[in-house]
Order: structure tokens, then C-alpha cells, then sequence
């Protein structure tokens, strides 16, 4: 039994849930196309914007620096 106990640690350990940077900007888009087809109600789009928000937030401060200075740079030019 200890040896399955074992195992079970190992693959829980393994498959440790986790979101990446590219996940949560899956979740803005997902946000923005539930917003253009009218999923939320109005009541509900000060929730959902504050949220998107701050993730969008997240994202930006998290990104890599190279994505930063093209971002920085897009900027510039236009």
C-alpha cells in the first residue's frame, strides 16, 4: 500500500494545475467575443469588464520583455 500511496503523491505532484500567460489571454478573448455576441447581461458588464481588467493587467506586467518592446515600439510608429 505504501508504494501506491507513493505513486499517487507522485502523479498528483506531476499534474499540479496551473495557468500560463497564454491561458489567461485565451480568457480575454473568450471575454471579448462573449461580449460582442451579447452573453451579458447589464447588470453583469461592470463584473466582467473590472475582471477583464485586471487580468489584462496581469497579462501585461507578466509578459516577457521582448513582447513588452515590440508592444512599446508598435506604439512609437503609430
Amino acid at each position: 500500500m505504501a508504494n501506491e500511496e507513493a505513486a499517487q503523491q507522485t502523479t498528483d505532484e506531476q499534474t499540479e494545475p496551473g495557468l500560463s500567460l497564454q491561458d489567461l489571454s485565451s480568457v480575454l478573448k473568450i471575454i471579448d467575443l462573449c461580449s460582442q455576441r451579447g452573453a451579458f447581461q447589464g447588470s453583469e458588464l461592470e463584473a466582467v469588464g473590472g475582471l477583464r481588467g485586471r487580468i489584462q493587467a496581469f497579462v501585461v506586467a507578466n509578459a516577457p520583455a521582448e513582447e513588452q518592446q515590440t508592444e512599446d515600439g508598435a506604439t512609437d510608429n503609430g
